[in-house]
């Protein structure tokens, strides 16, 4: 990355914490910087390449550093990690879900975490599906918890829903970290 990108990047990651990710805009993160709008598109090219840029930003949060050694554990630890990259901006999951990032962090997160799956005895086929699907778990899990409305929904909403009633009480849980740490159990069980 340039350094004109990387000054693009933070003023565009800037205007997503002010914002939010509808107010992310090649326009917007011009005035962030104080610019004409060509300078930031001479350096980031496009509104998708902007994206593309500012969700391996996001993702570069997630330090590959101390990791444990046992392959479950690290697995978990990354997907913690990844969550609190994604929640560390205002929509950062909402930015990080819309692209394909193929750049330097978001591959080698996916690296690390794809390892610690072969490590644990995984297919490569395994590996890489039970990657994606930890991706997915922690992304739409952080797009609720950064979207959730302020006012829980009425129990009376589900009567007339047999099981979803049945289980409302889990259903309008709140706990986001719990509901985190048992998806990543279920999905890196051996």
């Amino acid at each position: 990355m340039t350094k004109g990108q990387a000054e693009v990047i933070q003023a565009a990651l800037q205007v997503l914490n002010d914002q939010g990710y509808a107010g992310v805009s090649l326009r917007a993160v011009a005035r962030q910087m104080g610019v004409r709008m060509n300078t930031v598109v001479w350096h980031v090219k496009s509104k998708k390449r902007l994206d593309e840029l500012m969700a391996d930003a996001i993702v570069a949060g997630v330090s590959l550093e101390g990791l444990p050694k046992h392959w479950q554990k690290r697995a978990a630890e990354l997907a913690r990690r990844y969550r609190r990259a994604l929640l560390a901006y205002r929509d950062g999951a909402s930015v990080v879900v819309g692209t394909y990032a193929a750049e330097p962090a978001t591959l080698a997160v996916a690296d690390a975490l794809t390892a610690a799956f072969l490590d644990g005895g995984f297919t490569e086929q395994e590996a890489a599906w039970t990657c994606w699907c930890v991706a997915y778990l922690t992304l739409g899990l952080c797009q609720e918890e950064q979207a959730l409305p302020r006012a829980p929904v009425a129990e009376s909403e589900s009567e007339h829903l047999g099981a979803l009633h049945r289980t409302w009480p889990f259903v309008q849980d709140g706990s986001f970290d719990e509901r985190f740490d048992y998806g990543i159990a279920k999905l890196i069980a051996r």
